[in-house]
């Protein structure tokens, strides 16, 4: 059973309501409940249904149910009695009774989309998501039963394919009654968080809750790990009203939480204290004012890693509906700038609680008012390339029930949160690891020419952080290794009678478990090699920049192969005169080697060779498999162009015949040898 009744707010006519729904909440669909039959007992539990009492309310409506005869009556019964159990947050009795209010036929609407939202916090989507369609037939006008649908395709989805964050009930901080909000203190072996267990200073029920009133307890973790048994908070923090949601400075001295106090029966709001630990002990509490309206309620503080910005939620007008996240300014010890709502990013009509800033920038929180697997959601709104988003948690720290009151430790890794979902025996503390992205690359390695693979090819890994590895393909000319996340890498393979082959990949920016692909493709050394993409101005010599491109994959080459030395050739189409383009194909030559000298490579590696039209292209098997109306073998003189009909398939012809080529001339080179074309 879901009872987190930490904070209570006025609504008008004083009605109180739990900070923590079970579903998406709405504006009630009625401000006070019609009397039934004039039955004093039920107007008495509707004068607990109004004033927010609904432990009492729905105590009183169960014992009069089974005096109800007529349909309509019993239907509209059952409707308030699962209204008291939506408020308390009981999905299971909310789905129970708004069954039969359904069954019963009852009128209103909502009884279908309210059962639908119980039956999601359950985990059932299949039904749910047939109730939000009968929802959306009733109430075609309203987005609740379409969003619903979607929420449950949306939810069996991340389910399927969670993310990589590992979660496990925290059973050695938890009891049998709420335990949920915890914060850290000076480290990660101190732990704060809130609690209803009977230890607790109040020894008497919440009268809107039904449950014990919760204080601020602590544990720590001894140098063996055993976290020693949870106990209140020394000092003045506790009451025996309702304290919590604390959170503690990184120093461990200061201790801002919310605190909901009752006068004879009556909510006095929920504030936020702010408490110093002295001696052994925290100090006198002192109220921080954040709204000249003392009647706002507010809770869940938080502040930002340099400790200048306040975040917490609120009902405050301004706002977007329901509870908000805002944010306030530090301007002294304990004095704060006009709270400023954090606007649509991040708010909705529904309720937003529980934000976290971390230490990287990103604010997280909860809300059952943008979507999701369930209850309430954890979010998290980031800046990326200067553009703000939020985006869902996702399963599994997200689930078909409440999630929410999340902490990271500084490392990001790992931390608590509080969720009522399986597994629990009430709201617990679960904990969280997020394990090191398992990234691995399956590599295949080919012959460029006849794309046939190459077996038994030494492969050579090298990355930024280090790592050298070796490997040999397989008979399938596969290679595979395990990669780092956030980290660039090289592949190069060797076989004798190839240049070596060169492939590059990068792990940075992954979020999940990866498996990359590569091919690399290494050219035997007796072949001339052409250069890609390498293009000029209409009958000129400058290399066009993306042309610039592909000589840098050539600089590549020649450093990993740095034993070779190589023959440029140019080449163009048959038209023009032989001169024109003899002179034209040596210049373009150059240009080349003129380039390739300009990033480091010697110039005595490198020879220049006009060809003009000398040399007609002879299709490759990799062409031909590109261009249909050519086949492996043909040559691409005048003859066989001027055969083409088609004027587009002449200017391809022509295109690949202005291409330019490199010959791998010696295998021996070294920096201290024989220039290249001596003896």
């Amino acid at each position: 059973m879901l009872i987190i009744f930490l904070e209570t707010y006025y609504k008008k006519d004083c009605e109180m309501r739990n900070l923590i729904l079970a579903t998406a909440l709405t504006v009630a669909a009625f401000a006070a409940l019609p009397s039934f039959a004039q039955n004093k007992k039920v107007d008495k539990a509707l004068t607990y249904y109004n004033s927010g009492e609904y432990t009492k309310c729905r105590e009183m409506l169960i014992k009069y149910f089974p005096k109800i005869k007529d349909r309509p009556t019993k239907g509209q019964v059952s409707f308030y009695i699962g209204e008291c159990s939506r408020n308390l947050s009981d999905a299971r009795n909310a789905e129970k009774w708004y069954r039969k209010a359904v069954q019963a036929k009852y009128s209103n609407p909502l009884a279908t989309l309210y059962l639908a939202d119980a039956m999601k916090m359950k985990g059932n989507y299949e039904d749910a998501s047939s109730l939000y369609s009968s929802f959306q037939d009733l109430m075609p006008e309203d987005p609740r039963g379409e969003q619903g649908v979607k929420d449950c395709e949306t939810s069996l989805k991340w389910i399927k394919t969670p993310t990589r964050y590992e979660v496990w009930n925290a059973r050695w901080l938890n009891d049998k009654e709420a335990d949920f909000s915890p914060s850290f203190g000076s480290d990660s072996t101190e732990i704060y968080y809130t609690s209803a267990r009977e230890a607790a200073t109040g020894n008497e029920k919440n009268a809107n809750s039904g449950f014990y009133y919760t204080d601020i307890f602590y544990s720590s973790k001894d140098k063996k790990g055993k976290w020693s048994l949870p106990v209140p908070v020394e000092g003045a923090v506790n009451t025996p009203f309702d304290e919590g949601a604390p959170f503690v400075t990184e120093d461990g001295n200061t201790m801002y939480y919310t605190s909901c106090k009752n006068y004879k029966g009556q909510s006095l709001g929920c504030k936020i204290y702010v408490s110093q630990f002295e001696e052994n002990r925290w100090g006198n509490p002192e109220e921080v004012v954040l709204f000249a309206d003392s009647s706002v309620s507010v809770g869940h503080p938080c502040l930002s890693p340099d400790g200048k910005t306040l975040y917490f939620s609120s009902d405050a007008k301004g706002g977007l509906g329901g509870r908000d996240i805002w944010k306030a300014t530090r301007t002294g010890k304990n004095s704060w700038s006009s709270p400023q709502n954090l606007g649509s990013l991040v708010n909705t009509k529904s309720d937003e609680v529980f934000p976290f800033a971390a230490y990287d920038g990103s604010l997280y929180f909860s809300s059952n008012g943008r979507g999701g697997m369930g209850g309430l959601d954890i979010f998290r709104c980031y800046n990326k390339d200067g553009k703000d988003l939020c985006e869902n948690m996702k399963y599994p720290i997200n689930s078909s029930a409440d999630d929410y009151g999340i902490r990271f430790f500084k490392t990001f890794k790992r931390g608590y949160f509080s969720s009522n979902r399986e597994g629990s025996r009430s709201d617990d503390i679960w904990g969280f690891y997020l394990p090191p992205i398992q990234v691995s690359i399956e590599g295949i390695v080919k012959n460029e020419e006849t794309t046939v693979v190459v077996t038994d090819a030494k492969v050579k890994m090298t990355s930024t952080d280090g790592t050298q590895l070796e490997g040999k393909t397989d008979n399938a000319g596969k290679f595979r290794f395990q990669l780092t996340e956030n980290n660039d890498y090289m592949f190069i393979t060797e076989k004798p009678g190839y240049l070596k082959g060169i492939g590059k990949e990068t792990t940075r920016g992954l979020t999940e478990n990866t498996v990359l692909h590569l091919e690399i493709l290494m050219t035997p050394l007796a072949n001339v090699i052409e250069i890609e993409n390498i293009e000029y101005d209409f009958n000129q010599a400058t290399l066009r920049e993306e042309s610039k491109v592909s000589l840098d994959l050539l600089v590549d080459i020649l450093n990993v192969n740095n034993t070779i030395t190589i023959e440029l050739r140019a080449n163009t189409d048959f038209r023009g005169s032989d001169d024109a383009n003899m002179e034209l194909s040596q210049a373009r030559a150059q240009s080349v080697v003129n380039y390739l000298i300009s990033r480091g490579i010697s110039e005595d590696r490198l020879a220049t060779r006009g060809m003009g039209e000398t040399n007609p292209l002879k299709v490759s098997k990799k062409i031909a498999g590109k261009y249909p109306f050519l086949k492996e073998g043909d040559v691409l003189d005048e003859n066989f162009i001027n055969r083409l009909e088609n004027n587009q398939d002449k200017e391809i012809c022509h295109q690949l015949n202005r291409r330019t080529e490199f010959k791998v001339v010696r295998t021996d080179y070294k920096e201290t040898g024989i220039p290249f074309g001596d003896e």
